[in-house]
């Protein structure tokens, strides 16, 4: 028999349909080359939302302000929660939150005796209230809303304002009323109003706002103080008529927010307060018909014509107030 020969790398001759062998391991793949990493806006907002799921909601929130996307940004950036969520946008809720931050005031002076309201606006015992409450007062008392009694001092007033603060002596540990803007405040929202009509200490009503700017004039003079109870409204000017008696020859005018909630004699100096439970205005002036008809009963009560002074005022004086200003 005559042997074949075949060459290197040559394979026999196989019967037809019949392959040769495969090799004993699978050739290697050719390398992949690298990923390259993101560049650019699109890396910078993924490794954002990376860390916002990471860390929570600040982050988030740096997110949202990168991005612009205000969706859930709040209705006022200096709005302050003050109720709980459970009872947001309701009259108990805000009455349960603020009426600890509100007071009930007497005066003293030789003019006689003068009931109104106040806010405490600092734990130990400051108080924003009109300065017609206290103008001339030998003495002032205070009552807060757990039916503790203090002495207070007159430490400035700003009769062109009808703004004064008070100073509770040995006072401590008191809630602080939150004050809002009142520039952010829109005719038709809900607001509710705590003072002390007629001596009712901690009374709680409520409605709309209901105009603003209005201008209105009051008493700048001493003996022009609110009545302490049925007399009626205390005296204001708008339009150049009178309401409520007269206000005499010293006067002030300010813009007035118009409110419908129901205010009478003892709610000066009170509180008026948006939802949230943010003080935005001090409650200074009302109309009462019975008054303004010369009548000698004051019945007919709260016509829902009543005028604070918006808060913005109020914080923007506070500074001359505590220098102990008077006028």
């Amino acid at each position: 028999m005559t042997d074949t020969f075949r060459h290197s790398g040559e394979y026999p001759q196989h019967p037809q349909g019949a392959y040769p062998p495969p090799p004993a391991y699978a050739p290697e793949e050719p390398p992949k080359p690298p990923r390259r990493r993101a560049k650019g806006p699109l890396a910078l907002l993924a490794a954002v939302a990376i860390a916002a799921a990471a860390i929570g909601g600040g982050t988030a929130y740096a997110f949202q302000e990168l991005t612009g996307d205000d969706s859930s940004s709040s209705s006022s950036a200096t709005s302050t929660d003050v109720v709980p969520t459970s009872q947001k946008g309701t009259v108990s809720g805000v009455a349960e939150a603020v009426s600890p931050s509100i007071v009930e005031i007497s005066a003293k002076s030789s003019a006689g005796s003068a009931t109104g309201s106040g806010v405490i606006i600092t734990d130990d015992g400051e108080i924003i209230t009109n300065n017609h409450v206290i103008s001339g007062a030998s003495s002032v008392k205070v009552t807060t809303n757990d039916g503790k009694s203090y002495t207070a001092k007159v430490v400035g007033t700003d009769s062109k304002k009808d703004l004064a603060l008070i100073k509770l002596q040995g006072a401590s540990g008191l809630k602080a009323a939150s004050l809002g803007d009142s520039d952010n405040v829109k005719i038709g929202q809900d607001v509710v109003a705590i003072g002390s009509p007629e001596g009712l200490t901690g009374t709680v009503t409520s409605g709309i706002i209901s105009a603003l700017d209005r201008d209105v004039t009051v008493s700048t003079g001493e003996g022009q103080q609110q009545p302490g109870g049925g007399e009626g409204g205390w005296p204001f000017e708008y339009g150049g008529e009178q309401f409520n008696g007269d206000t005499g020859s010293s006067k002030t005018t300010y813009k007035a927010l118009q409110t419908d909630a129901s205010l009478n004699p003892g709610n000066s100096g009170g509180a008026l307060i948006d939802m949230n439970g943010n003080i935005i205005g001090i409650n200074s002036a009302m109309y009462s018909p019975s008054s303004a008809q010369g009548g000698g009963e004051s019945g007919s009560g709260s016509v829902g014509l009543g005028f604070a002074i918006p808060v913005n005022t109020v914080k923007a004086d506070l500074d001359t107030l505590r220098a102990g200003s008077t006028d």
